[in-house]
């Protein structure tokens, strides 16, 4: 282009809009929505770790309060033990949601520890000393509401998953997805098992 051409007077603001629709096409093409939609998951992620790993804390403390009081009911309190310790020593990092294997191996884990947990909702009932005991009510007060949050938290990743995954696979934001950040669909969260549904963890405290 020669120096005339550039000095005309519609040049700068040929340029511009020129500008103006790449930035566009590149914006149709997820540049910028990708990613966004990959941190909503990453974060919705973290939510749910989050309340996975405040049950396995609780945990303890609850199993040695039963224990005080129901100390021949080793068996179920082993379970439950070991349980979270299977469940605790399985790992999942945000760039594992895109790993089928990794995440059911630990969807499993913690599926295993839901199920380990329910047990000790009938303990109560051969030991009804346990309705009076202040630590008991508190701790298992806790772990309903985070049973509860981890339930909640469970359905906000799998949508922000539905959603990435949708985006990642319609045009055109799939040709920048490809071609730029080379995404994969992220895995969502499945029952697993007996875990069909989260179980109510009630200890029938009232009366």
């Amino acid at each position: 282009m020669t120096a005339l051409a550039r000095s005309a007077p519609g040049f700068p603001l040929k340029r511009a809009i020129l500008a103006v629709l790449a930035a566009l096409s590149l914006a149709s093409c997820g540049i910028n929505s990708v990613p966004t939609s990959e941190e909503q998951v990453n974060a919705a992620w973290g939510n749910l770790q989050a309340d996975y790993q405040r049950r396995a804390d609780l945990i303890p403390n609850l199993v040695a309060t039963v224990k005080g009081y129901a100390q021949q009911e080793k068996s179920v309190l082993v379970q439950v033990t070991q349980a979270r310790a299977d469940a605790t020593a399985v790992h999942l990092s945000a760039a594992d949601l895109s790993d089928p294997a990794k995440v059911q191996a630990f969807n499993e884990a913690q599926s295993r520890l839901t199920q380990a947990i329910i047990p000790l909702q009938r303990l109560q009932e051969a030991y009804p000393d346990l309705k009076s005991n202040q630590n008991f009510l508190a701790l298992q007060d806790q772990l309903e509401g985070t049973e509860n949050r981890i339930e909640v938290s469970r359905r906000d990743y799998n949508e922000a998953v539905r959603q990435y995954n949708t985006l990642i696979r319609t045009f055109p934001t799939a040709i920048g997805a490809k071609v730029f950040y080379g995404a994969k669909p992220k895995v969502p969260f499945e029952a697993a098992g007996a875990a069909q549904n989260a179980p109510t963890v009630n200890f029938n405290t009232a009366g």
